[in-house]
């Protein structure tokens, strides 16, 4: 007999997730906005500005919570499984990173706030050029990420993975382009370290920008790829795809 209840559940369910989704989707344009608007600080030398990037953390933590309760609380109604399970899962991974990456976005305006409130410090800005470029390169790795969850595109997640795994090269290229300003002016040292410290924020935020493509692959596919090169993953992709 069927349960005359079982569609009614079943759409109860998709709603919680959508709204779910949502809800991470706002978390990712807020994190975003907070990327661009920390590296615009200290393009604009505005302390104050950087103050409202830090502030604005608060808005993302808030959605963290509450992301987190509402997966808990739908963990315990509907105990899902198989892809169901999955989609719960994934949306709380995808919620912490984003979380995450707001911190590292605020560490950017903390330097902000470090140079430009005090007077006595006059930053090389050639040293804060490879700042706003690294914060570029991140924040579309983000974009992309979140596209692919959103679309659950599982090609668009590869692509952002790809990305990562070239985001060392261009902390590397940061970093002797960085030494090159250093060995011309040694007075430039402490600032170099914390531009380092920065682009080690930014390189962090990329890393999660990977972890959010790895997420949408085990959406998809069930496969966790979270410790596996690209090649690896592409080719039992394949394999997965030839099966079916």
């Amino acid at each position: 007999m069927t349960n005359p209840t079982s569609g009614h559940t079943v759409e109860s369910f998709n709603e919680e997730m959508r709204r779910e989704h949502r809800t991470v989707l706002q978390m990712g344009a807020l994190v975003r906005h907070q990327i661009r608007n920390a590296a615009k600080t200290l393009r604009d030398e505005d302390p104050e500005a950087a103050r409202k990037v830090i502030a604005d953390d608060l808005e993302v933590n808030a959605l963290d919570i509450q992301v987190a309760a509402h997966v808990e609380a739908i963990l315990a109604r509907r105990t899902p499984v198989a892809s169901d399970l999955r989609e719960v899962l994934t949306v709380a991974k995808i919620a912490t990173d984003l979380e995450r990456c707001g911190d590292e976005a605020g560490k950017l305006a903390k330097l902000t706030i470090h140079f430009f409130d005090s007077p006595a410090i006059a930053p090389n800005y050639q040293l804060l050029q490879e700042v706003s470029k690294v914060a570029g390169f991140v924040d579309l790795m983000l974009q992309e990420s979140l596209d692919a969850f959103d679309a659950r595109n599982i090609d668009s997640a590869c692509e952002v993975i790809r990305t990562a795994e070239s985001l060392d090269g261009e902390f590397r290229s940061a970093l002797r382009r960085l030494m090159t300003f250093v060995l011309e002016d040694a007075r430039s040292i402490g600032q170099f370290v914390d531009v380092v410290l920065a682009i080690r924020a930014l390189e962090r935020i990329g890393g999660h920008a990977k972890n959010i493509a790895g997420y949408v692959v085990y959406l998809v596919t069930g496969r966790d790829v979270r410790h596996e090169d690209l090649a690896a993953i592409e080719r039992d992709l394949k394999i997965t795809d030839s099966i079916s």
